[in-house]
Order: C-alpha cells, then sequence, then structure tokens
C-alpha cells in the first residue's frame, strides 16, 4: 500500500548521506522520482546552510532547505528566509559560558555560517574522530582567533550554537547545567555534541508549518531522520521513518523503519512505499 505524501523531509547525516558523506545514485535516482511526482523534497537538517552539500541544494526541484534544527529555514534559490527561531544574545551568553567549561569545540552560527576557533579547528581529530565528519566540519566552518569577540561584535540573536565534547560525562554534566537555562532547546545529532536552539524550535514544528503555508496538511507529510535532533520531526509528521541505525528512541518515535544509510534506506522505502510504478 501507498503512503500518500505531498513533502518530505530528510536528515543528511546517517539518512540520506552515506557514512562517508555521499549521495548515491539510487538515492538521486529515488529523489528526482519523487520531485517528478509532485512531491515536495527538502532536507531537514541539523547543519545551517553553509554545511549543507551543493550537490543537495542545487538538486533539480529542491526549494527549500530546513536548517539548525528548524531554526531556520531558507529559499535555496534566492537565500530568503522564509522562517527564522532564533537564539537571543542574552541567552546565547549563559549557553556559551556553560559550554567553554569543558573540553569542547564551541561553534556559533550567524545567517547559516558555522563559526569556531582557529586552534580548535586545526585539532579537529580531537572532537570528531570519524575522517568523514572531520572533513566536513573544517570545510564549512569559519575560524576565528577569538570567539567570545565574535560574540561581541556580532551582539544579536543567532541561529543554533553547538558544543563538540572530547568526554562524554562532561556532554551529560554540561546537559544538566543548560536545564537551568530558560528559553533554549538541547539536543544533538551526535553522541559527543550539543546543540542549542531557541525554546520550542525543532525539525517537525518547522517542517509542519511550512507544509501549512503551503497549504500540506501535517498527515501529507513525511520525514526520515536517525539521531536524537529528528526524535520530534518522527512524532510531528504524519509519516515519521526512522533509518535502522537510528539510535532507539527516534525508532520508538517513528511510524516506520527504513534500511540503514549505507544500504540506501531512504530510497528503497520511497521506492516501495511512495513511488508510482515505474511505466
Amino acid at each position: 500500500m501507498k503512503i500518500k505524501t505531498r513533502m518530505i523531509g530528510f536528515d543528511l547525516d546517517g539518512t540520506l548521506l552515506t557514512t562517508e558523506k555521499e549521495l548515491t545514485k539510487r538515492t538521486k535516482d529515488a529523489m528526482e522520482r519523487a520531485i517528478a511526482q509532485g512531491i515536495e523534497l527538502l532536507p531537514a537538517t541539523g547543519r545551517t546552510l553553509c554545511g549543507i552539500p551543493r550537490e543537495v541544494l542545487e538538486f533539480p526541484g529542491i526549494r527549500y532547505a530546513l536548517t539548525a534544527n528548524g531554526g531556520r529555514i531558507v529559499e535555496v534559490k534566492t537565500g530568503k528566509t522564509i522562517l527564522e527561531r532564533l537564539v537571543m544574545p542574552d541567552t546565547a551568553r549563559k549557553v556559551l559560558t556553560i559550554l567553554e567549561k569543558y573540553d569542547t569545540m564551541c561553534e556559533l552560527y550567524y545567517d547559516g555560517q558555522g563559526y569556531a576557533l582557529e586552534e580548535k579547528l586545526a585539532s579537529i581529530e580531537q572532537y570528531l574522530p570519524e575522517a568523514p565528519m572531520a572533513r566536513y566540519v573544517k570545510a564549512t566552518r569559519k575560524g576565528v582567533s577569538d570567539l567570545w569577540k565574535l560574540f561581541e561584535e556580532e551582539n544579536r540573536a543567532m541561529d543554533k550554537l553547538q558544543g563538540l565534547f572530547v568526554n562524554y560525562e562532561d556532554k551529560l554534566d554540561a546537559i544538566e547545567e543548560l536545564r537551568e537555562v530558560p528559553g533554549i532547546e538541547v539536543t544533538g545529532a551526535l553522541n559527543n555534541n550539543i546543540e542549542v536552539n531557541a525554546a520550542g524550535v525543532n525539525k517537525g514544528a518547522a517542517l509542519v508549518e511550512l507544509g501549512a503555508r503551503m497549504g500540506i496538511a501535517r498527515e501529507e507529510i513525511m520525514a526520515f531522520g536517525d539521531g536524537a535532533n529528528d526524535i520530534h520531526l518522527m512524532r510531528e509528521v504524519g509519516s515519521g521513518v526512522a533509518m535502522s541505525n537510528a539510535i532507539e528512541a527516534v525508532k520508538e518515535a517513528a511510524d516506520y523503519i527504513a534500511g540503514s544509510n549505507d544500504e540506501d534506506g531512504v530510497a528503497e522505502f520511497l521506492e516501495t512505499y511512495v513511488l508510482d510504478r515505474k511505466s
């Protein structure tokens, strides 16, 4: 039985992209068929705009990008912001103060661009031992000599903050401290990261809001994901699809389970449950 679908949001890391951060031919073919079928496709990612692969952003038929866990939705062709829910400066100051107490690589994101200390980026392997993810971060962040100086000079709301931790116990301690900060949403896509957005921001709520603006009902929206920042995504949309490599909390929140990101799980699910048969 086919699932009636008019919009599909897909997480990138661990979902649409392979472990090597590649978009396979089978996945691209399935995306092309979905777009030809009239389905609105868009990335729904924790990445900011600068971190989305050009191959995805420039994919024919993709018009929007849901970035920063729903903190910002952008029209990809024009760069116009469709929706934004930002972290206010006073709140960001409290978050950054907590994150910097630990052995972390802290990142600030303004207007879709991520910033981190140059010295931390130079030793990125301490924070991201997996080479594909380390290469991605190093290639998409701008290094600065003083993160606090950048913060004070900008003195405005930001997309989100992130901390990459060397020690998992430090991450847990930081989460406990962040629970005392009002006005934020704390999540993460990796085992060793914390992502901080404005309160109420999540991929699912943002995707449903975009759908409503386009006349697409929640029940007609599908989403794919694997990490902790995809839990709300699974719960909010009409059809939540967790990858087989997803964490258990995502699988529990999902309506369906697809194959893994390294086995064309998204493409296989679309071929079976969404796409019309090839003529």
